[in-house]
């Protein structure tokens, strides 16, 4: 195992050092001036000049993505076009809240999706499958920005439960301050022992969460559903009958285990996708995430960000991924990680 692990991040590397050139080679063609965005719009040729040389865009294409690569490695991703500040900075400032969302997102699709999936395998072609099926289909095809509309004028305009938006109320950060020691504001307030901060966190956190976990939860169902009926069609399972094993020690203990590899890497690649793909949730709820950042760093030609975000992307994709394959391995002995070294 240690020499699959060793290889696949070898492999990562490789991957890794692709994305950074097709990125910065993009970047750098994309027709705008960073050294103009920089000092603003009323900045003279000399002003312009100066920014040239003080963002290092004077020097030779090569010399400048060597030294970007050695900043990622240092610590130093570069400032942003658009506020001025270190991106790395920024980035950990807005990467708790997306992750918060979801890790929200994804253990409410966890916990809902394989019980429905179950079920539905077990009641093949009943009205509770049929039901089900409509109800993941519709959790993976309904656009979320719709979807996190409709819970805002349901719960929060007719019935008044749940709050509109942001992170937390601004009355509740008034008078009930808590210091950022993680930026997830449900584990810091639980820390301090802040109950009043953490109630109202978790109200804030409900519908974006539900609208993140909606397509989630429907690709669980229907990954658990197919997965559990060619399981439990297996002879083994039949063999368990014969010799008189509970259906729910049969289904549970023998049959999902073997069926969670396939939804287990299908979430990982979910949860690596959603850290920039949150953006019309964030926009929604008006969330302070990593994909509201990504979005607007989009629009403003701010180079570094989007390089640094690209770089945090890819990354995660690596590691999860591998994560998966080990997860996976250790659900199924059949699958054996030094044939694949």
């Amino acid at each position: 195992m240690i020499r699959f692990i060793i290889k696949r991040l070898l492999l990562g590397l490789f991957v890794l050092a692709g994305v950074s050139v097709i990125t910065f080679t993009v970047a750098r063609v994309v027709p705008s001036d960073p050294a103009a965005r920089w000092v603003g719009p009323r900045a003279n040729a000399e002003q312009i000049a100066a920014a040239r040389i003080e963002l290092g865009l004077d020097k030779p294409l090569p010399q400048q993505y060597i030294t970007y690569m050695k900043g990622l490695f240092t610590g130093d991703w570069g400032t942003s076009i658009r506020t001025h500040q270190p991106v790395l900075r920024e980035l950990l400032s807005f990467l708790p809240s997306s992750l918060e969302l979801i890790l929200a997102g994804m253990l409410i699709a966890v916990v809902i999706g394989i019980p429905l999936g179950v079920i539905s395998a077990v009641k093949k072609d009943s009205w509770i499958d049929q039901l089900t099926r409509t109800f993941s289909v519709g959790g993976v095809s309904i656009p979320t920005f719709w979807l996190g509309l409709i819970l805002q004028l349901v719960f929060f305009r007719q019935l008044s439960l749940f709050p509109l938006g942001e992170r937390v109320s601004t009355n509740t950060s008034l008078l009930y301050p808590i210091d950022n020691w993680t930026g997830f504001y449900l584990l810091d307030s639980l820390l301090q022992g802040n109950f009043d901060f953490f109630k109202d966190a978790a109200l804030h956190l409900v519908l974006p969460a539900l609208t993140m976990a909606a397509y989630p939860l429907g690709l669980v169902i229907r990954m658990i559903r197919s997965s559990m009926i060619d399981v439990l069609g297996e002879e083994h399972i039949r063999v368990l009958k014969a010799y008189g094993i509970p259906a729910w020690r049969r289904v549970f203990v023998y049959g999902l285990k073997n069926a969670l590899g396939p939804t287990a890497t299908s979430l990982g690649l979910t949860f690596a996708y959603a850290l920039t793909s949150t953006f019309l949730i964030e926009a929604v709820f008006s969330w302070p995430g990593l994909g509201m950042y990504a979005s607007q760093a989009i629009l403003a030609n701010d180079y570094p960000v989007t390089m640094a975000i690209t770089f945090l992307v890819t990354v995660t994709y690596i590691l999860i991924n591998l994560l998966v394959d080990v997860v996976v391995a250790m659900l199924d002995p059949r699958i054996k990680l030094y044939q694949n070294a």
